[in-house]
Parts: C-alpha cells; sequence; structure tokens
C-alpha cells in the first residue's frame, strides 16, 4: 500500500491530467483559441491596467480640482454681487 500523503497524491493526479491533456486534441485547441483571442485583442484599443489606473488617478484629481474651483467662483460671484449690491444702494439719488 502506498503511504503517500493525500497532497501529493493529489499533484500526481493533477499532473497526469495535464498531461493527458497537454498530449490531446484540447491542447491544440488552446493554442487556436489563444492566438484567435491574442489576434482579436490586437485589433481591440485596449490599455494595461497600470494605464488605466493612472488616467483614473488623474481623472480623480481633475475633478477634486474643477470642483474646488467652482466653489472659488461661486464665491467670488457671490463677493462681487454684493459689491454690486451695496454700491447701487449708497448712490446718491437725483
Amino acid at each position: 500500500m502506498n503511504t503517500t500523503n493525500p497532497m501529493q497524491w493529489m499533484e500526481d493526479i493533477q499532473k497526469n491530467i495535464s498531461d493527458l491533456i497537454a498530449r490531446s486534441p484540447a491542447a491544440d485547441v488552446e493554442r487556436n483559441v489563444r492566438a484567435m483571442m491574442t489576434q482579436g485583442f490586437a485589433k481591440l484599443d485596449l490599455v494595461t491596467r497600470e494605464e488605466f489606473d493612472v488616467q483614473a488617478d488623474l481623472l480623480a484629481r481633475t475633478l477634486a480640482r474643477v470642483d474646488q474651483l467652482t466653489n472659488q467662483l461661486a464665491a467670488l460671484e457671490a463677493r462681487v454681487s454684493k459689491l454690486e449690491g451695496g454700491a447701487e444702494g449708497s448712490a446718491p439719488q437725483a
């Protein structure tokens, strides 16, 4: 009776299945599908995850800056409106 541990037994089974698949037509199918997918992805305008993350971070910072500038503009418009309203109220009446 074989006294190998259960993990080794599972690894042996997995290796045997992998070897069987590598020698079968399934391996050819896998290679062909991979080649087709690679060719299809090459035609698409894809970016790497790193490039996507950089652009997402840039967009988040830009949106935060836009919010900040919007708030500053609103505050300045309120000040101008208040100054214009005060100037009209203090103008001499003829």
